[in-house]
């Protein structure tokens, strides 16, 4: 990659960053361009030559968030493949994934869930895009434990993989923001108890 491209993607994250925790901070409405450009400390005129609009960075914000995650959690899932792990404990390893990662980022995991709730916004079929490439992941991994007979067949995979997805995001958000003494550890141990007990129906 040459210089300019480089100097460009580096732009272009402190813009992501900068948008993102203002938006979660004050509401998507009361941000403006200034104040993004001022966060991360660019032009104006920066913010438009690398996003037409306040929209499309939004939109932008949301498919690179969420394609982070869910690399995130595919690399989990295939690291226990390769050596040799049953689904759920691959399971088992993206929901810590799912964790560490929104750890990470706080600001733009409570802005995700913000705009799930909300119907009356442009990106709104590009919000279900993005949901839909997380969630994939996740009942990819189901339907493979459901194969290897370590899941029943009556389980509901799209709704399995959605209630997964969902405990991963509210208790993270609830560990981050009520109970930040809690270690990493501590979290994913209450969750991996959980996914054990519940899902495949046996004691951890």
């Amino acid at each position: 990659m040459d210089s300019s491209n480089t100097r460009r993607d580096a732009t272009r994250r402190k813009l992501f960053e900068a948008a993102v925790t203002l938006i979660a901070e004050q509401g998507f409405s009361s941000t403006t361009v200034d104040e993004i450009a001022e966060r991360a400390g660019v032009a104006k005129g920066t913010v438009y030559y690398n996003f037409a609009s306040k929209n499309v960075l939004f939109e932008e914000l949301l498919r690179h968030g969420i394609e982070l995650l869910a690399t995130s959690l595919q690399a989990a899932a295939d690291e226990v493949a390769d050596r040799g792990g049953s689904r759920i404990d691959a399971l088992d390893a993206m929901i810590r994934a799912g964790l560490d990662f929104i750890s990470r980022y706080p600001a733009l995991t409570q802005l995700y869930v913000a705009e799930l709730w909300r119907t009356n916004r442009a990106w709104q079929s590009t919000l279900m895009v993005v949901r839909e490439r997380a969630i994939t992941v996740v009942e990819n991994v189901l339907r493979e434990a459901v194969a290897q007979e370590e899941l029943s067949e009556e389980i509901d995979i799209p709704l399995t993989a959605s209630a997964l997805f969902g405990m991963v995001l509210v208790a993270a958000l609830d560990w981050q923001s009520y109970q930040p003494d809690r270690s990493l550890d501590e979290v994913h141990a209450a969750l991996s108890r959980l996914l054990q007990g519940r899902v495949t129906g046996r004691p951890a």
